[in-house]
């Protein structure tokens, strides 16, 4: 959102691991407070701070392919508490990210509900992330609400600027990783688990092992030779996922993995910021001619 233009005055979290990367990266202030839980006088601290937008990330394990798609798991709660959170602070717009899948679960549905009912226009899109400078096969469902806006204001806007084709990881990062294909490790072995770097990368996850002495070679797989391939190492897949080469890791391994494979790619997350910001200044243009 910074690299939209946007100034952040403020984030929350409750993992330590990620809140100490956060503060390497961030002049702002990063707050650990438990969100499902949230306290009143957390709500009035945010309160107090007058943002006009409120951005966040519910976790997704519960609705994610890559999780146990059970919504009753308990993360998905949070996704209640963002839109509580929202009709308690009333910011002009907010922008709520999560997995696809979201859309098939009652909870977005109860989340929806408290939006509408605190008079938010809502406008949902599922972005594919190669088609907006990055280079991975990764959808992801927005929802973007304006107090008293529109619904489906925005949807035009943000489905703008796409790409005629997908991103490569080639197209992205050229020859730097040294490598032609690599290996990202399937959920079945009836799947292939090794990649080109001449189409987009497969979504990257929380997850990342080395090729198993033991894998065959499947049909799929984009290779000559798989004794020659390997796994991404943890900061190449932060380039996957469109991190600056300069953003600060710090960690464990296992945490690490985990931070970027939660993320919201870099580049996605900007270009939705500019829509947004777009949509704003040309109402603001417009209602200043209408004023002449």
């Amino acid at each position: 959102m910074e690299k939209a233009g946007y100034k952040v005055i403020a984030a929350y979290d409750n993992w330590e691991p990620a809140i100490s990367v956060y503060k390497k990266n961030f002049k702002h202030p990063i707050y650990n407070i438990d969100l499902q839980n949230i306290s009143k006088d957390d709500i009035k601290s945010m309160k107090d701070l007058k943002p006009e937008i409120v951005i966040g990330g519910p976790p997704c394990q519960d609705y994610s392919s890559a999780g146990n798609r059970d919504e009753s798991g308990g993360r998905a709660d949070l996704t209640i508490s963002f839109a509580n959170i929202i009709a308690e602070i009333k910011p002009q717009y907010f922008i709520m990210e999560n997995v696809n899948d979201i859309k098939k679960y009652n909870t977005l549905k109860k989340a929806k509900d408290i939006f509408i009912n605190s008079k938010y226009g809502l406008t949902e899109v599922v972005l594919d992330a190669s088609y907006y400078e990055v280079p991975q096969a990764r959808k992801r469902y927005f929802l973007i609400g304006e107090l008293n806006g529109e619904n489906n204001a925005l949807e035009k806007i943000l489905k703008s600027n796409k790409s005629l084709k997908r991103m490569t990881v080639r197209d992205y990062l050229g020859n730097d990783l040294g490598i032609e294909s690599y290996y990202r490790h399937p959920r079945s072995y009836n799947r292939r688990g090794v990649f080109s770097i001449d189409e987009p990368s497969p979504t990257i996850r929380g997850v990342n092992r080395p090729i198993p002495p033991t894998y065959k070679k499947h049909p799929g797989d984009r290779c000559e030779n798989i004794e020659d391939v390997r796994a991404l190492t943890t900061i190449e897949r932060s380039y996957i996922q469109t991190f600056p080469k300069d953003f600060k890791f710090d960690g464990t391994k296992t945490n690490l993995e985990q931070m970027i494979g939660n993320a919201v790619p870099v580049n996605l997350a900007k270009h939705v910021g500019e829509c947004l910001l777009k949509y704003i200044e040309d109402k603001l243009s417009s209602s200043e001619k209408n004023n002449i």
